[in-house]
């Protein structure tokens, strides 16, 4: 049996056989259970020299994700690795810390692996410079524009966050709400953290709704805990908030205000998952 034919029983790609086999973050528990219920019962042991052999080889594409505990990308990770993989290539998945240097770590994968074409999801464009030219390969970003960015050979599938950002305040206004505060990343850091902020702002300027940065905006990181802390800063700072704009981990804020056990606050954010 090889990971194909794991993949094939248990109708995953063969990327997230793959990371499931190794622990890798970016993989539901209720998945990884599935897969390896399939691997125990067929007795499924990998092969390290064929791994090793597989690494070594020029016909995958690569994936760089920004954040450990990236949980945004989850649900493109799968059918971008089955697309990939249908195309007869390997997607092989990075993730780096949300404020590491994609660009540095995309020179280091074209040192050792030699790969068709690297996917950005999540990133800093002030890390591209025309210098990416010289990896001599397609890379595409995800989530940010590379339109002003003039780089030959970088393309980009983006969406509008000062938008999204606008008709998420909208929404929770027509619902009654009127203190609203925001988690998110580091606007100073984070290209996309920023527009998303700034979305935010104008909604509540033409809305009419007040709005204190240092009160009812709070940083988080991509990750449960940190979504957590975020929310119990703007419960501190801002207790009269009866909404908040989640920019990242919308179900750490959530389960914050849950444990709050006072007052319900209601968490929107841009995830598709449940919780």
């Amino acid at each position: 049996m090889t990971i194909k034919d794991i993949a094939r029983e248990s109708g995953y790609a063969v990327g997230t056989v793959s990371r499931a086999l190794n622990n890798a973050p970016g993989v539901s528990a209720e998945t990884r259970q599935k897969i390896l219920e399939i691997v125990n019962r067929h007795n499924y042991e990998p092969n390290a020299n064929a791994k090793h052999l597989k690494q070594q080889t020029n016909d995958g594409i690569a994936l760089i994700v920004k954040g450990t505990q990236n949980m945004l990308f989850a649900g493109i990770l799968e059918p971008l690795q089955q697309i990939i993989e249908e195309s007869g290539y390997v997607a092989t998945v990075y993730y780096i810390d949300e404020e590491a240097n994609e660009v540095a770590q995309a020179r280091r994968i074209c040192t050792e692996r030699k790969p068709h074409g690297i996917l950005f999801l999540g990133s800093n464009p002030e890390y591209f410079t025309p210098e990416l030219e010289a990896l001599g390969i397609p890379c595409l970003l995800l989530t940010n524009s590379a339109a002003s960015l003039r780089i030959r050979n970088l393309s980009s599938v983006s969406v509008d966050d000062m938008a999204a950002s606008d008709t998420m305040i909208e929404y929770l206004y027509k619902k009654g709400h009127r203190r609203i505060g925001i988690i998110g990343g580091k606007p100073n850091l984070s290209r996309p953290s920023l527009a998303r902020l700034a979305g935010c702002q104008g909604a509540m300027l033409r809305l009419g709704l007040p709005f204190d940065m240092e009160k009812q905006y709070a940083y988080a990181r991509f990750s449960l805990s940190s979504g957590y802390e975020a929310m119990e800063y703007l419960l501190k700072h801002s207790p009269d908030i009866t909404a908040s704009v989640c920019h990242v981990r919308p179900d750490g804020a959530w389960r914050n205000s849950c444990a709050a056990g006072s007052r319900a606050v209601c968490a929107a954010g841009y995830f598709r998952h449940r919780f």
